[in-house]
């Protein structure tokens, strides 16, 4: 048994005769304790140092470089941003994404650049060998060597195993239905950005704002853009319009639906188009919107606008009579009628026989600034705005007199965007109310919000009679679209076109608005064609009575019962009852 030395023997040892050893135990392990705590305290002291040291390094390389991993996110962030699906009013889809593989390298990482090159090029064969080596050449720690790379590319890609290769995840937007509206949709870049149309509205709503901001969303936590086109009508739309454009052999055609009461365009197509998929297409000069960015001199349509400006100016009535027995001399210039009748007309007539004459007489009737402020008021004279954001400012006389007054009655001297015109035309027969179209699903309740009031309903009545008259009589211009079924009225429209200057005698642009039924309109049909020629059973005419009409009809035929418009084979009673008294009228 171990004695302890005198000098470790407290005072309290020596006053405890009893229980001595176990003190003396106890009071050794309490010192060995001690001595321990020293130990762990330096221990850590070391471990702290270490983890410091470690840690300061890490700070270290994050700010002096940049990791690859780090590389690869940011640019993931930044090239796969997600747009929402586009779907028509019936929740077909119009545009989505789809993932994607694209080919990235670190150039730092790689080891051998020629060999990479050489091997990159023999799977990937249209890349520039020249530009890879010089991108592999950089000091970058990230740089593309193809986007949208195919499943198989992406196999032969992976096969090779290049140190510093590899690959992400993008989003790419496709168009399922192809040609299908693509100027209203327009398209999206390699960087899934809007670059036209509805995509580049959808950005402009703050959707680019999104992403800027770092939110890295996916396509599913975006509510769909519902337009106001239906597929359906679109394709049925394009198939006419493509087969009168080779039937006429005309340069371009275009056409549009038009919901008069919401504002909604149903269906929009200009030819020749675009697939979206393969926008470079859409850089070729004549696959232009002519629907919302060309402007044009839209002839004799216009005479609709005249005829209600003079008939809502309270000067004149629906039984008022004007003198085209002779041409109307102007200065220097006549103007004389297309079919000329050599007699008083009244109103009616005018609209049927769409006598150059009589309307000048109108609009002369009502004056110039009177005739500029109706076409203000009815947004003739000011760029159309909607959803899209390519439109046109109409080409309006800088200097406007009486003979820019009487020409421009009868649709020569100014032009416009078709969809423009149809927009009044919409306002002349649904009672008066214009309403700015829109690419957009809206109710009617939402589009009379924001709704101007420009003409009297009795006016509106009255322009729905006129329009029905030149669909029925056999003198009228609109006889062509006398669809069966359908108590359709309308007006047609040629205008020469300016060629180096000059008013060409045989190029034409000629047009059709159309409006269905004409008692209670719900939509407009409008057709242009650019350069259409005389074929057989046109008796060499180009005019659009024997063109522009009978594609209209043809559209009116096919898409009217898909439109939900139901045919009626007995004529309404008292379709237009203000109009009634004009029945004692000998209209011929």
């Amino acid at each position: 048994m171990p004695v302890l030395p005198e000098s470790d023997i407290t005072p309290a040892n020596k006053k405890a005769p009893k229980g001595g050893l176990l003190s003396h135990v106890r009071e050794l392990f309490r010192l060995r304790v001690d001595k321990s705590t020293a130990r762990v305290g330096l221990v850590a002291f070391c471990f702290t140092c270490l983890f410091g040291t470690i840690g300061g390094r890490l700070v270290y390389l994050a700010m002096t470089s940049e990791p690859t991993n780090s590389v690869r996110f940011s640019a993931a962030s930044e090239i796969s941003a997600a747009r929402p699906d586009i779907v028509d009013r019936n929740g077909e889809v119009l545009a989505t994404d789809v993932k994607t593989m694209s080919v990235f390298a670190e150039p730092r990482n790689i080891i051998d650049k020629d060999e990479a090159v050489e091997l990159l090029t023999a799977v990937l064969p249209d890349l520039n060998a020249r530009e890879l080596r010089d991108k592999l050449g950089t000091k970058k720690g990230f740089v593309w060597i193809k986007r949208e790379i195919t499943p198989k590319q992406q196999a032969e890609v992976h096969r090779l195993g290049i140190p510093g290769v590899g690959f992400l995840p993008e989003n790419k937007r496709v168009y399922p239905n192809g040609n299908a509206a693509a100027h209203v949709l327009g398209f999206a870049n390699i960087d899934n950005v809007g670059i036209a149309g509805m995509e580049k509205y959808i950005d402009s709503q703050g959707l680019q704002d999104l992403n800027g901001a770092g939110f890295n969303i996916a396509s599913t936590d975006l509510k769909p853009v519902q337009l106001s086109l239906d597929l359906r009508a679109q394709h049925a739309l394009r198939d006419e319009l493509e087969k009168g454009m080779a039937k006429f052999k005309a340069k371009a055609v275009a056409g549009a639906i038009l919901d008069v009461n919401t504002g909604e365009i149903i269906a929009l197509v200009s030819l020749p188009d675009f697939d979206p998929n393969n926008p470079v297409d859409a850089l070729e000069k004549d696959r232009i919107n002519r629907m919302n960015v060309g402007v044009f001199e839209m002839g004799s349509t216009f005479k609709a606008l005249t005829t209600a400006m003079a008939l809502d100016s309270g000067k004149f009535t629906i039984n008022s009579s004007l003198d085209a027995r002779s041409g109307l001399r102007y200065g220097k210039f006549t103007i004389g009628d297309y079919h000329a009748t050599h007699r008083v007309l009244t109103v009616p007539e005018v609209f049927i026989h769409s006598s150059n004459i009589g309307t000048a007489r109108m609009a002369l009737g009502i004056g110039v600034e009177g005739h500029k402020a109706f076409l203000r008021k009815m947004g003739q004279l000011t760029r159309l705005r909607t959803e899209l954001p390519e439109s046109a400012e109409p080409l309006v006389p800088s200097r406007w007199g009486e003979l820019n007054t009487v020409t421009i009655a009868y649709g020569h001297g100014m032009a416009v965007a078709p969809l423009q015109a149809a927009m009044a035309v919409g306002a002349l027969v649904n009672g008066g109310a214009l309403i700015t179209p829109t690419f957009l699903k809206r109710d009617e309740a939402a589009a009379h919000q924001d709704a101007v009031q420009v003409i009297k309903p009795e006016t509106s009545e009255a322009m729905r009679y006129v329009m029905r008259l030149n669909a029925t009589n056999p003198a009228g211009s609109a006889s062509s679209i006398a669809v069966a079924g359908y108590f359709v009225g309308g007006k047609t429209g040629t205008a020469e076109k300016v060629v180096r200057g000059r008013y060409s005698k045989d190029k034409n642009l000629t047009t059709f608005t159309a409006v269905l039924p004409a008692d209670k309109p719900k939509y407009i049909f409008l057709t242009i064609m650019d350069e259409p020629r005389a074929v057989e059973g046109t008796y060499g005419f180009s005019t659009a009575g024997w063109n522009a009409g009978p594609v209209t009809g043809n559209v009116i035929e096919r898409l009217a019962p898909l439109l939900g418009v139901v045919p009626r084979f007995e004529p309404p009673q008292q379709p237009f009852p203000l109009m009634s008294r004009l029945n004692a009228w000998g209209i011929r």
